[in-house]
């Protein structure tokens, strides 16, 4: 039976959230301590753990089918490698910044600055769209503290609440792109491999649309269910079913969950009572 091949994070930050999502999709993986392959049980997949820098290129080769890995290091590594889904976790900036204590007006007074960055080819396409002219020092690891021991004037590295920049006395002055976690596609993936990319698919955004998505109950007037059924942006139309007691009804319908607190008020001024909000697992359209 032909199998997909995936390949995940080795450790960081992308791994646990990639592993939980296969999970939320039913997938079991089968994978021990410091294992760097892994089976499934349930799903026609094959788990590879793997450096994230190294993903693009076993992309590229066709070593594996699919990867969730960081949209940014496909931006820097990955070009002519797809996007399948966004996955919605892992979220940051890939951003220039300076020592705090540097005047900055614009991306002009970067010019002939010396910038270190592990994300040169980042840097370099968008100091060519802005007409920048400034010296890279590509470097591995911790790139914020290049500025301190005087190797460069600014550095460009990922962001995700500013902390480190904070700890190590740099201010961001430049978000040069967002990032999330990402489904990859090989360009040399087969046809069988489609099929099950598309299953894969297909729980994914379940588990996404559940993510994002709450169940509401509420019990209202029979006279103010056309109010409030207006004022709920439910997906086609709510549920609505008669209570014991008469001249009330239960509403039932799906919300995104970062719309909930703007209706609200609206709900309860319109009669609403009794509003139960409850997480979805799965949602299948």
């Amino acid at each position: 039976m032909s199998k997909i091949r995936i390949a995940i994070q080795k450790s960081g930050r992308l791994n646990q959230d990639s592993v939980q999502i296969l999970k939320d999709c039913g997938i079991s993986i089968d994978n021990g301590k410091d294992q760097l392959k892994a089976e499934t049980r349930n799903f026609p997949m094959e788990v590879m753990f793997l450096r994230n820098g190294d993903i693009p290129q076993y992309l590229r080769d066709g070593v594996v089918d699919i990867a969730i890995i960081g949209e940014n290091v496909l931006v820097e590594k990955g070009e002519g490698i797809e996007i399948a889904e966004r996955l919605n976790f892992s979220k940051c900036r890939v951003s220039l910044a300076i020592p705090k204590e540097v005047d900055y007006t614009d991306i002009n007074d970067l010019t002939g600055k010396k910038i270190a960055t592990s994300y040169p080819n980042t840097v370099n396409s968008y100091l060519a769209d802005k007409g920048i002219n400034a010296e890279l020092h590509q470097i591995s690891g911790s790139v914020e503290i290049a500025p301190n021991i005087g190797l460069a004037d600014a550095i460009c590295d990922i962001v995700s609440s500013g902390s480190t920049l904070f700890k190590n006395n740099l201010k961001e002055v430049e978000v040069m792109l967002t990032s999330e976690a990402v489904l990859a596609v090989s360009p040399l993936i087969s046809s069988a491999s489609k099929k099950i990319l598309d299953k894969l698919r297909f729980r994914i955004q379940a588990v996404l649309k559940g993510r994002t998505s709450k169940y509401v109950l509420l019990n209202a007037p029979n006279e103010k269910i056309d109010k409030i059924v207006a004022i709920l942006p439910g997906m086609r139309s709510p549920t609505v079913l008669p209570l014991a007691q008469e001249g009330w009804s239960s509403i039932h319908t799906v919300v995104e969950k970062n719309k909930f607190w703007e209706i609200i008020d609206e709900l309860k001024e319109e009669g609403a009572e009794g509003i139960l909000v409850c997480p979805i697992e799965k949602m299948v359209l």
